[in-house]
């Protein structure tokens, strides 16, 4: 399968447009304050000028649902991303209005069971690194504890992705593994990304999945 791209992590307006050149496949911007990679006041023009090609994606943790609402209707986002402990009725009612991609960190003590409760709510689950800070912490988890992954639903792969084990994402070989979402590893300073080494890491990525 062609793996999807998702670059998580963007606030600086500069620095968007020279990702959009890269043509991900999702772009990714937290609306989550507790995060260094927090949007802030950005202009939601500038996210709704991002051709339709690449999905818009906001990121959330444990939002009212009313402020996630208002933020797909402001920004025009075409997917949400929660790593909180958002409920499968939360989740239920966003799929109304938009793609979501339901993150979850993982660590040697996950419960898989816990995912078959979402399996109707959501189009997509997201493999996060386990962390007090709901991802970008720039560390991998084990993948191999993907095998007690048993559903049918595709996933993005997340936590810890960069240069140096981009070789080693085709070990998972799972068909449904939807895409990858990089963040930290590829950073200068929080939410400003090194555009050459995405460039790298996505030509060696195609090449791989």
């Amino acid at each position: 399968m062609s793996a999807k791209l998702k670059i998580c992590g963007m606030k600086v307006p500069e620095n968007i447009a020279e990702v959009i050149a890269l043509e991900p496949d999702y772009m990714g911007f937290i609306f989550f304050s507790g995060s260094k990679r927090f949007v802030a006041d950005l202009n939601p023009e500038i996210v709704k000028s991002i051709p339709e090609s690449i999905k818009t994606t906001g990121v959330f943790v444990d939002e009212k649902l009313e402020v996630v609402k208002d933020k797909i209707s402001t920004y025009q986002l075409k997917a949400v991303q929660l790593h909180g402990n958002e409920s499968p009725a939360y989740c239920k009612e966003l799929q109304k209005v938009t793609e979501v991609i339901k993150a979850f960190g993982i660590d040697a003590s996950f419960d898989f069971d816990r995912l078959d409760d979402y399996f109707d709510t959501v189009d997509y689950y997201l493999f996060d690194t386990k962390t007090a800070g709901h991802g970008g912490s720039g560390n991998s988890f084990n993948w191999r504890l993907l095998e007690k992954y048993q559903l049918i639903k595709p996933f993005f792969i997340s936590g810890g992705i960069g240069l140096d084990n981009v070789v080693e994402l085709p070990r998972i070989n799972d068909e449904r593994l939807y895409g990858a979402d990089v963040n930290s590893r590829f950073e200068t300073s929080p939410g400003l990304k090194d555009i050459n080494q995405l460039k790298d890491f996505k030509n060696k990525m195609l090449s791989f999945l």
